[in-house]
């Protein structure tokens, strides 16, 4: 995994998250660390999930792409990300608002959701 996905440490999450208002730089650190979480928890290359401008990042067994557009591609911006991620809002309300674009076969992402922080992953 890219050095720029790795997921960061409890505290850092933890003190990003209990931010009010987020930085930008928070946000980006949040993004990156639950895209690295989820790469991590589900390894593949079906779905590609991005999150501009912050990062993409491949996920989910399955067919692998090698060019061009992946064969699943989901995309949304970083505050659904980190609310889907934290369990904050649910994959079904977040689609249903249509802040999440999602295409092909695996795109659902409901069942690996949240990808909340542990303190076990410190």
């Amino acid at each position: 995994m890219p050095a720029r996905l790795r997921p960061a440490s409890y505290d850092v999450v933890r003190d990003a998250l209990a931010a009010d208002p987020r930085s930008p730089e928070q946000t980006r650190l949040l993004v990156k660390h639950f895209l690295a979480v989820l790469a991590e928890r589900a390894p593949g290359a079906s779905v590609e999930v991005r999150v501009p401008p912050y990062a993409a990042v491949q996920a989910i067994a399955g067919v692998r792409h090698t060019r061009g557009t992946p064969p699943a591609v989901v995309e949304l911006d970083a505050d659904t990300w980190i609310a889907l991620a934290t369990g904050s809002l649910s994959w079904a309300d977040a689609g249903s608002d249509g802040r999440i674009q999602a295409s092909g076969e695996r795109a659902d992402l409901s069942p690996l959701l949240p990808l909340t922080p542990r303190e076990e992953d410190a």
